[in-house]
């Protein structure tokens, strides 16, 4: 018994989890912080369910609050400069590239969720496109979702099935997985903050915000399933920026706005 007890001592120790911690920490964001810890656990229980340990030690690590970060997202003829610059690049699949960004950009796809898109996802009866994810393992969070086709979007599409025509359903609608080097390539030449193919799908969520589209729905459109927490705390100022100018279209008089601060100028002298 006592060998047996030996077997299972300390080995890592609370102490040690909470140093290590404290040294990863000083240089980590929250998000990788949470995500190191989380795996910590787990390979930790893994001891502890095989017997070989008593306790999980990283289980006394707190984990730490996270900041989503602000995205630096191109206006609107900026990104339209930059996949120009994209599909004029000259390689062999810049046409493709281009039509990658702009899919990821119109239907706030995950770069994964795209790759297993095919056209008879896309229904342009409806005007949706369905999203089911990698065939095995799904979506993120293992829910097929439906998202609308903005005017941009059905445009694209159907730009592109009339150019493949001849490929069957099936067939994924895009022919490239991936093109950052493109995209790099892009930022650089027309003067704007480099961006990835996951801030493409936050300038999706950016522009429904802009025109007018509330929260909770594009939070459905990017697949979140926590009611749209998440998209509140990283685009909720746009939220409320858009609350402030649609504000000023409401009034209790006919008189437009401008014409009531004349008023009251008028009135005042």
């Amino acid at each position: 018994m006592a060998g047996a007890e030996a077997d299972r001592g300390p080995g890592v120790t609370k102490t040690d989890c909470l140093n290590w911690a404290a040294r990863f920490g000083r240089n980590s964001s929250g998000t990788a912080f949470n995500h190191t810890i989380g795996i910590l656990r787990r390979i930790l229980e893994v001891g502890v369910e095989s017997g070989v340990r008593y306790d999980n030690p990283a289980c006394f690590i707190r984990r730490r609050s996270e900041k989503p970060k602000k995205p630096d997202l191109p206006e609107v003829d900026q990104f339209d400069a930059f996949v120009a610059e994209i599909e004029n690049g000259g390689a062999r699949d810049s046409g493709n590239c281009a039509a990658l960004v702009r899919f990821l950009a119109y239907g706030g796809f995950r770069k994964t969720e795209l790759a297993n898109i095919t056209w008879a996802e896309c229904d342009f009866v409806r005007g949706k496109i369905v999203v089911r994810g990698d065939p095995e393992t799904g979506t993120k969070n293992s829910e097929i979702r439906e998202v609308p086709m903005i005017p941009d979007m059905r445009q694209l599409l159907q730009r592109l099935r009339a150019e493949r025509a001849d490929e069957p359903p099936e067939t994924p609608a895009r022919h490239v997985r991936e093109c950052q080097k493109a995209m790099d390539r892009a930022a650089k030449i027309v003067g704007m903050p480099r961006i990835t193919h996951h801030d493409l799908r936050h300038l999706f969520a950016t522009r429904c915000i802009e025109s007018g589209v509330d929260i909770a729905t594009v939070s459905r459109w990017l697949g979140h399933k926590d009611g749209g927490a998440l998209a509140m705390k990283v685009y909720g100022h746009l939220r409320d920026q858009h609350s402030v100018e649609m504000a000023q279209k409401v009034t209790f008089s006919k008189a437009q706005p401008e014409d009531v601060v004349q008023m009251r100028n008028q009135t005042a002298g």
